[in-house]
């Protein structure tokens, strides 16, 4: 069926302007972060009760948050939305493949079905978004970087989502070490008059992987009126700025700023909490104190409920850290049992890297929490690098692997891993008063 083509010449299956215009507004809240989708969907759908495409963004920005509460209500949204499918498009039904695929955890398959939408309609940009996403959730920075590349041509600089193609693009090449570049097209994309937190973002995570930490702090506070308030990407944000502050050993900063982005009673979704959990790990590393905010982020954390495991291998091993900080060690070990069983039960790509990388890691990480650091260094280090990056999420992220490794090897697991790792951090980031702390934490435990 032929309906209205929208602002970037995607051809739809409606007829109503209405329910267009509601539509181009929440596809502008899914890469902007301002506010949620949902109101605006909600009158897209009352607009054109027969228009799919609304009813599977709202499915999709659910599962796409891979928050176990919010599942079953995507799922419905997908059942519900299923009979409108015989009067969409193809573009418009890809994205019901894909969003089954999400469902059933093939995070790979959902991935290239976005993949083929995009190469097929360069300027669809939800199904980028989303293919993207999943890519990042698969650590696959080739892809991060690719996809983009092959559709910018298709862009024109008029269009006003542009720059947050180009901010897509810019975190694409920072995930592939393309550290210049990527600085050059995030700082690009924040020139003008749009509000491009993700490209504030890229920039901050090139700024991370230099070892350019007052650089950094200083670029999150010129840009913190186009993140810090109204912007559901702020929490992350806050973590990117808590991370200069460390890299800086301020842990009194790092902690000023996790208690106004990444508190507990701020925390809605898995992700913020992934982030809380990484950040007061990493504080802990590094001899802070950090009070009863283990408790606290575990107090609004449903992990008693095993529906929230093995959905996620990096969730799971965020919510693992959260229990062994907050020294929890008889829920840490149901936790991480009731994960990997559900993964080794559920989708095909969760399943894998459960088994491959989160079991491994978890398994390390406990070693760590119980003093055996040498067990602990021999469990993390094969996580490094290509093997590590199975379990998603940005280098800066898994960064929380080596910092653990590096603290093992200071407290006796093994001098020689911690040297080499130090000897590597210090190419990138030895200016950082944190790779002297280190340094000196290696020396400190005789390591030769």
């Amino acid at each position: 069926m032929s309906g209205l083509a929208d602002r970037h010449g995607n051809v739809t299956s409606t007829g109503s302007r209405a329910a267009l215009e509601a539509s181009e507004n929440a596809l502008w809240r899914m890469l902007s972060f301002y506010g949620t989708p949902l109101e605006d969907l909600d009158a897209a759908i009352a607009a054109d009760p027969a228009w799919l495409l609304p009813r599977l963004m709202k499915a999709g920005f659910l599962l796409n948050l891979t928050e176990p509460s919010l599942v079953a209500e995507a799922v419905a949204l997908l059942d519900a939305a299923e009979p409108l499918a015989a009067n969409a498009n193809e573009r418009e039904r890809g994205h019901l493949t894909a969003l089954r695929r999400v469902e059933r955890g093939d995070w790979q398959g959902a991935s290239d079905g976005w993949g083929a939408l995009v190469r097929a309609e360069p300027r669809d940009v939800l199904a980028l978004q989303w293919a993207l996403l999943f890519d990042f959730y698969r650590g696959d920075a080739e892809a991060l970087r690719e996809r983009v590349a092959a559709v910018l041509p298709a862009w024109s600089e008029a269009d006003p989502l542009y720059p947050y193609v180009l901010g897509h693009h810019a975190f694409g090449l920072e995930e592939s070490g393309r550290y210049a570049e990527a600085e050059a097209v995030g700082r690009r994309a924040v020139a003008g008059t749009a509000r491009v937190p993700w490209a504030i973002h890229a920039v901050a995570h090139v700024m991370e992987m230099q070892g350019r930490h007052a650089e950094g702090s200083v670029w999150m506070a010129a840009w913190r009126p186009f993140w810090g308030v109204g912007n559901g990407f702020a929490a992350h944000l806050g973590w990117h700025e808590a991370l200069f502050a460390l890299e800086a050993r301020d842990h009194a900063k790092a902690l000023e700023v996790f208690d106004l982005y990444l508190k507990a009673e701020a925390n809605e979704i898995t992700l913020q909490r992934v982030d809380a959990a990484s950040l007061l790990w990493r504080l802990a590393l590094h001899g802070a104190e950090v009070g009863d905010r283990w408790q606290r982020l575990l107090a609004g954390w449903a992990l008693a409920d095993p529906a929230a495991a093995g959905i996620s291998a990096f969730n799971d091993v965020h919510a693992l850290i959260a229990l062994l900080g907050a020294r929890e060690r008889d829920a840490a070990a149901r936790w991480m049992s009731t994960s990997l069983g559900n993964a080794a039960r559920g989708g095909a790509w969760n399943r894998e890297v459960s088994r491959i990388v989160a079991a491994p890691l978890m398994q390390g990480l406990v070693a760590f929490a119980d003093d055996r650091f040498a067990d602990a260094v021999r469990l993390l280090q094969p996580l490094r690098g290509s093997a590590g990056a199975r379990l998603g999420g940005s280098h800066a992220q898994r960064d929380v692997i080596d910092q653990t490794l590096l603290a093992a090897a200071a407290r006796g697991g093994g001098a020689a891993a911690g040297r080499a790792l130090l000897a590597e951090r210090q190419r990138t980031r030895a200016r950082a008063p944190l790779t002297e702390w280190w340094a000196q934490a290696l020396d400190a435990r005789g390591a030769p």
